[in-house]
C-alpha cells in the first residue's frame, strides 16, 4: 500500500529548520524529497551541535538527523551555469519546490518561481520567509531576513509568554520554524488538490510572521472585540490556570468555567469555595489568586503528580503532569501512540525523534530512513532521473559542479 504522496517529487532548496521540517513531513507522507545541498558544506545544520558519535568516530548533527529523514541528498553547486542548468532539468520532472533562502536570492540566480513556471507550468513553488513574498502583498519588511524568535516577537506571542514582573520570553527553540513548516505543508497539500482540478501549479507564500499571528488568534480576537491588550502571566477572567507544584514535580491545571471549578473544589473537599464570593466566578477567582493559590498548592503538596492526576481526572478536572524530556521518553501513552520514531543510522547508531502529528487509518506507517550523507544520492539522481552518463557525471565532479559520496 502506498503512502498518500507516493509518486510526488519534491525539490527542497532548503536550510536550517522551517523548510527542512516541511519537506520532512512530505517525505513521511511518501513524497520523494530531493534535498539540494552545497558541495563541501551542505545544509548549515549539518555543523550545529549536538552531535551523535558512532563507534568509528564519525559525528552527525542531531538537528540535521531529526529534520531530514526519508530524504535524498543532491550536492549541487547552484552558483555555476552547469549547476543551474541541471537544477532546471530536475525541475521539469518535479511536482513541488520548497525553498527558504533569503528573499530575492533565487530570482537573482534566475531560478525563482517566475523562471521555473515557464519550464514547468504544473509546478507548485512554496517559499518560506520571515515576512512574505507574494506580489501584491509585500510590506516594508518583506526583504528582511528572520529567525524564529523574530516572528515570535513581532506576532505578539513573545509579549504574552512568561510572568508579569519578568521580561518577555520565547516559547521553545524553533517554534516559528516548525509551525511554519507545518503550515506550509498544509498549503502545499491544498495546492496539489487544486492542481488535480485545474492542471495548474501555483506560488505558495508562507510567512513566519503570518503563521505565528494565526497561532496567536486569541490575542487578535480580544483586542478587536474589547480594545484591551492581554498581558503575560495575568488573566483577568479565569483562575486557576498554570503549573502547580506536587510532591514530585508540577501539574498543569486549567479551570475555564464555574462547572470545572465546582469539580475541583469537590475533589479537594472544599465545597465551601464553590459559592464563596471570592471564588464563585472566573473574574472573582482571578482577583483572589493570592488567596486561592495556597489552598490549591497545599492540597497538591500532599500528592504526587500521578496521584493528583488520578483524583482530579476522576472528578472531571482535566489535568496533566508537566513532563521533562525523561518523562516524555518513559511515557506509556507516548510509546503506545508511537509518537517517537526509531531511526537507525549506520554510522552513529539508533536514536528516537519526534514523529509528525498526522496519523491516517488507511495508510501504512511512515518510513524511517536516516538523514542522508552529503551527496549520497547525487549519482542516482543524475543517472536515473536525468539520464546523465558515467563520463558526464565524472566531468561534473571534476569541475566541482557536483559532489559524489
Amino acid at each position: 500500500m502506498n503512502r498518500p504522496l507516493t509518486g510526488i517529487r519534491v525539490i527542497a532548496l532548503e536550510q536550517y529548520m522551517a523548510a527542512p521540517y516541511c519537506s520532512m513531513l512530505l517525505a513521511d507522507a511518501g513524497a520523494e524529497v530531493i534535498k539540494i545541498e552545497r558541495p563541501g558544506t551542505g545544509d548549515p545544520r549539518r555543523s550545529i551541535p549536538p552531535f551523535a558519535e558512532g563507534e568509528n568516530g564519525e559525528k552527525k548533527a542531531g538537528g540535521f538527523m531529526a529534520y531530514n529523514r526519508n530524504k535524498k541528498s543532491f550536492a549541487l553547486n547552484m552558483r555555476t551555469d552547469d549547476g543551474k542548468k541541471i537544477y532546471k532539468e530536475l525541475i521539469k520532472t518535479a511536482d513541488v519546490v520548497i525553498e527558504n533562502l533569503r528573499p530575492g536570492s533565487t530570482d537573482k540566480m534566475g531560478i525563482g518561481y517566475n523562471d521555473l513556471k515557464e519550464i514547468n507550468p504544473k509546478l507548485i513553488y512554496a517559499a518560506i520567509s520571515g515576512f512574505g513574498r507574494m506580489e501584491g502583498y509585500e510590506g516594508p519588511d518583506s526583504n528582511r531576513p528572520a529567525f524564529d524568535i523574530v516572528a515570535e516577537a513581532m506576532s505578539g506571542i513573545m509579549h504574552l509568554v512568561g510572568f508579569e514582573d519578568k521580561p518577555p520570553s520565547w516559547t521553545i527553540y524553533g517554534m516559528a520554524d516548525v509551525y511554519s513548516g507545518l503550515c506550509t505543508s498544509f498549503a502545499i497539500m491544498q495546492a496539489l488538490f487544486m492542481r488535480e482540478r485545474t492542471g495548474k501549479g501555483q506560488f505558495v507564500d508562507s510567512a513566519m510572521l503570518d503563521n505565528m499571528l494565526s497561532l496567536n488568534e486569541r490575542m487578535a480576537m480580544l483586542y478587536s472585540i474589547t480594545g484591551n491588550e492581554p498581558h503575560r502571566g495575568r488573566l483577568t477572567h479565569l483562575y486557576p490556570r498554570g503549573a502547580f507544584k506536587c510532591k514530585d514535580g508540577y501539574l498543569a491545571l486549567n479551570v475555564p468555567d464555574d462547572m470545572v471549578w465546582s469539580r475541583l473544589c469537590t475533589a479537594m473537599e472544599r465545597e465551601d469555595l464553590i459559592n464563596d464570593d471570592r471564588s464563585n466566578t472566573g473574574t472573582a477567582r482571578a482577583g483572589n489568586a493570592e488567596f486561592l493559590g495556597p489552598i490549591i498548592e497545599g492540597w497538591l503538596s500532599q500528592r504526587t503528580r500521578a496521584e493528583a492526576e488520578k483524583e482530579l481526572n476522576g472528578n472531571g478536572v482535566p489535568v496533566g503532569s508537566v513532563y521533562t524530556a525523561k518523562d516524555v521518553f518513559e511515557s506509556e501513552q507516548i510509546q503506545k501512540r508511537k509518537a517517537l520514531v526509531n531511526i537507525h543510522d549506520p554510522d552513529v547508531g539508533a536514536y528516537q525523534f519526534a514523529r509528525g502529528p498526522v496519523m491516517l487509518s488507511d495508510a501504512p506507517e511512515i518510513e524511517t530512513n536516516p538523514a542522508p550523507k552529503l551527496g549520497e544520492h547525487t549519482y542516482e539522481i543524475l543517472n536515473e532521473i536525468l539520464h546523465y552518463s558515467e563520463n558526464q557525471i565524472i566531468e561534473l565532479q571534476n569541475t566541482k559542479t557536483i559532489q559524489l559520496l
